[in-house]
């Protein structure tokens, strides 16, 4: 397969939309030999802090000699990017190859009525990372949740631990718009038997993961229980954090911005205290070591510094919530924000939350066809005493936010993943 079939391929793959369910991939897995069966695998979900996690617990693995996998989503650049070994992503070649073998299975099982529909993208690329790790003999993958828990495509694995991050109201048409059936979804990957680690702080959530956990006799870990604590104490540029865990505590500063970057932390060091009882004794110092020095871009990330220039992934409340909170206590004065949403997010509650940290704000969209456009995002806005301008296309609001920093405002760029791939692309900080 070349490049431009590959490309060709998976943009028709996309059309197919989102399909929850278990059936298509298993099949589909079942043909294959069920790769996803021949590597023992950590399974992550959660409304926010899951791409951290997943990237923090294979760093830990990986410091620990063992040969890691790590499959997650979206992608910013390069599609490659969602599925690494040992840090690096697919080589293209591979990739290539490997999707060429995967069409071949899916069109013979979709000639013979094995398929109930042609499998998604998701579906795809989720068959194709577990090829991927079984057929390079990883030690151990970490995979990612796309969307949901229970009826997400990487959902077919039986992991060594599950771990649910955070819950939050996100994607509610396809998971509900109450946390209690948000939380139901995402619990949808506790399976009977296997310890879960919870990151989720009390409520209504915590009691439905907590219900589920009993009725499929899980051992549940939560990391914020009894005896468990998080310390947190503001140093120069961002944070110091002390967890006390079950081997003790653990004093760390993630390379990772942010004070919510904490909690994620102490949820990939509870799931690795879990991995070294159940599973393989991991080193204390070198689990700290990897929270030290994980890096995951799109999250906080600087990409330039005269001006201070930030991208950041905060695609739902929540995540502007952490983002707002980083603004004031780090960032410490205004800044011009280039925003972009999808429409199916709460814009008016997270405008609402960063808009009054700006003196400028530009408003865009990104190629994607749910992109909300600058006139949808302006009209479900609140309204802002700073200026606010429209500018669709990505690379001129990036031109225009750096027009109007001066050089001394710091810039913001957020609001969507898709934006932060988008910048990416254009490689306008290159």
């Amino acid at each position: 397969m070349t490049s431009s079939e590959c490309r060709g391929y998976l943009g028709r793959l996309q059309h197919f939309g989102i399909k929850l369910g278990l059936e298509n991939i298993a099949t589909l897995c079942r043909a294959l030999g069920n790769p996803q069966g021949r590597f023992p695998s950590v399974h992550v979900a959660g409304t926010n802090g899951k791409g951290s996690v997943s990237a923090m617990l294979a760093e830990a693995l990986r410091s620990q000699g063992f040969r890691t996998g790590l499959y997650t989503s979206p992608h910013l650049a390069r599609v490659e990017e969602r599925i690494r070994i040992d840090g690096a992503a697919i080589p293209p070649r591979r990739f290539r190859e490997r999707l060429a073998r995967l069409r071949a299975t899916i069109d013979g099982l979709m000639a013979e009525e094995e398929l109930a529909y042609h499998p998604t993208y998701f579906e795809v690329l989720t068959a194709l990372a577990f090829l991927e790790f079984a057929e390079r003999n990883v030690d151990v993958a970490v995979l990612e949740v796309g969307m949901g828990g229970r009826f997400d495509a990487t959902n077919v694995v039986r992991p060594l631990v599950s771990v649910i991050t955070t819950i939050a109201k996100d994607h509610e048409k396809h998971l509900g718009s109450s946390l209690e059936k948000i939380a139901f979804e995402k619990a949808g990957i506790i399976k009977p038997g296997v310890p879960v680690v919870c990151g989720v702080r009390g409520g209504v959530a915590l009691r439905k993961i907590r219900r589920v956990a009993r009725e499929r006799e899980a051992p549940l870990i939560e990391v914020f229980g009894p005896g468990r604590t998080l310390e947190t104490r503001p140093v120069a540029g961002g944070y110091r954090f002390l967890y006390a865990g079950e081997r003790g505590r653990y004093a760390f500063s993630p390379a990772l911005a942010g004070r919510h970057q904490g909690h994620n932390a102490a949820v990939a060091i509870a799931t690795a205290e879990v991995l070294s009882r159940t599973w393989k004794l991991l080193d204390k110092g070198k689990i700290v070591k990897a929270v030290r020095e994980t890096r995951w871009e799109g999250r906080l990330e600087t990409v330039c510094r005269r001006p201070l220039v930030l991208l950041d992934g905060a695609h739902n409340v929540e995540g502007a919530e952490a983002l707002a909170a980083y603004v004031r206590d780090t960032v410490g004065r205004p800044v011009v924000l280039v925003f972009a949403a999808m429409q199916d997010k709460d814009i008016r509650s997270m405008t609402r939350l960063l808009f009054p940290l700006c003196e400028t704000v530009i408003l865009t969209r990104v190629p994607y066809k749910r992109s909300a456009t600058p006139e949808e995002l302006a009209a479900a806005a609140p309204p802002f005493e700073g200026r606010v301008l429209l500018e669709p296309d990505t690379r001129k609001a990036v031109r225009l936010a750096l027009a109007e920093s001066r050089g001394r405002t710091p810039v913001v760029i957020a609001g969507s993943l898709f934006l932060i791939g988008e910048v990416k692309r254009l490689r306008l900080f290159a």
